[in-house]
C-alpha cells in the first residue's frame, strides 16, 4: 500500500510539474491553464466554507467571477481588451453584497467574509500572474515566461531543500501551533538553496542574453528571498484554514498530494509578492 501510495504521488507530481513548466511556454497555455485553476480552486474553497457552520457563498457565481477576472486580466495585460472588461466582474461582486439583502441567511457577514475571501485570497493573487507575464516594451507588450516560471520553480526548490535541511538538521520549530512538521533550520536551508539557484538563473539568463528585466545577481536572489518568505506565510495561511475548519486536505483532486489548495498554497502569496518586489525595483 504504501509504494502503491508512494508511485501515485510520484506520478501525479511529476504531472503537476510538467503542466506548469509547459503551459509557460505558450501565453495561450498559461491562461487556459491558470483559468482551470482558479475555477477549481475558487471551486474547492466555497465548498469548504459551505460545509462550515452556516456558511452559505453561491459557489457557482464566486467560481465564474474569479475565472472571468483571471481571463479579464488576462486580456487587459496584453493589451487584448480595454479596462471596461473588469466591468461584468464588478457587476457580479455588487450582486453578491446586494443578494445577502433578500437571501434571509442566517450569518451574512460571514457568507460577504468568505464570498470576498474567494475573490481576494484565490482569484486575486492568479490573476496577478498576468501582470508578471506580460510587460510593455516601448509601444508593444511583450510576454514572458521567464518570471512566473521562476516564481514556480522557487516554490518547488524552497519545498525540497526545507525538507532536506528540516529532515537533517531541524530541532527549532518555526509556527508548532499551526504547522508543527516545520523548522528554523528547515527554512534557512531552503532559503539559502533558493537563492543560490536565483544567481544561477541571472548568470544564464546574462549568458545566453535572456534576462528580460536586467535584474542583477541582488536583485534576483532578493526575488528568491522574496518568494520564499512569502510563500512560507502562505503556506502557513492554508495550514490555518484548514484548522479552523477541521480538516486533513483542501481535498482529493491531485491523488497522493491533496486538493488544489494544497498544492498552490504558497503561491497564492508569493505571487503578488513578487509582483510588489518588482514594482517597487522599478521606483528605486
Amino acid at each position: 500500500m504504501l509504494m502503491k501510495n508512494f508511485i501515485i504521488r510520484t506520478i501525479t507530481g511529476v504531472l503537476f510539474v510538467a503542466a506548469i513548466v509547459t503551459c509557460f511556454l505558450r501565453p495561450e497555455a498559461m491562461i487556459l491553464l491558470f483559468a482551470l485553476v482558479t475555477g477549481l480552486t475558487v471551486w474547492e474553497f466555497t465548498g469548504l466554507v459551505n460545509d462550515y457552520q452556516n456558511i452559505i457563498v453561491n459557489r457557482m457565481i464566486c467560481t465564474v467571477a474569479g475565472v472571468y477576472f483571471f481571463l479579464a486580466m488576462a486580456g487587459y495585460n496584453s493589451g487584448l481588451t480595454p479596462a471596461t472588461v473588469f466591468i461584468p466582474y464588478l457587476l457580479s461582486i455588487i450582486y453578491l453584497l446586494i443578494a445577502e439583502l433578500y437571501l434571509k441567511h442566517p450569518d451574512p457577514i460571514s457568507n460577504w467574509a468568505y464570498t470576498m475571501m474567494s475573490q481576494l485570497y484565490i482569484a486575486l493573487p492568479f490573476s496577478l500572474l498576468n501582470v508578471l507575464a506580460f510587460r510593455s516594451v516601448g509601444p508593444d507588450i511583450c510576454y514572458t515566461y521567464l518570471i512566473p516560471l521562476c516564481v514556480f520553480v522557487f516554490l518547488w526548490m524552497n519545498d525540497t531543500g526545507a525538507y532536506l535541511c528540516g529532515s537533517l538538521l531541524g530541532k527549532h520549530k518555526l509556527f508548532p501551533r499551526i504547522s508543527p512538521g516545520k523548522s528554523w533550520e528547515g527554512s534557512i536551508g531552503g532559503a539559502i538553496l533558493v537563492m543560490a539557484i536565483a544567481v544561477l538563473i541571472w548568470y544564464l539568463t546574462e549568458q545566453y542574453g535572456v534576462n528580460e528585466l536586467s535584474l542583477n545577481a541582488f536583485e534576483w536572489a532578493g526575488l528568491g528571498l522574496t518568494v520564499v518568505i512569502f510563500g512560507t506565510w502562505g503556506d502557513l495561511i492554508e495550514s490555518l484554514l484548514k484548522r479552523t475548519l477541521g480538516i486533513k486536505d483542501s481535498g482529493t483532486i491531485l491523488p497522493g498530494h491533496g486538493g488544489m489548495l494544497d498544492r498552490f498554497d504558497s503561491s497564492l502569496l508569493a505571487i503578488p509578492a513578487s509582483v510588489v518586489y518588482l514594482y517597487t525595483l522599478t521606483l528605486i
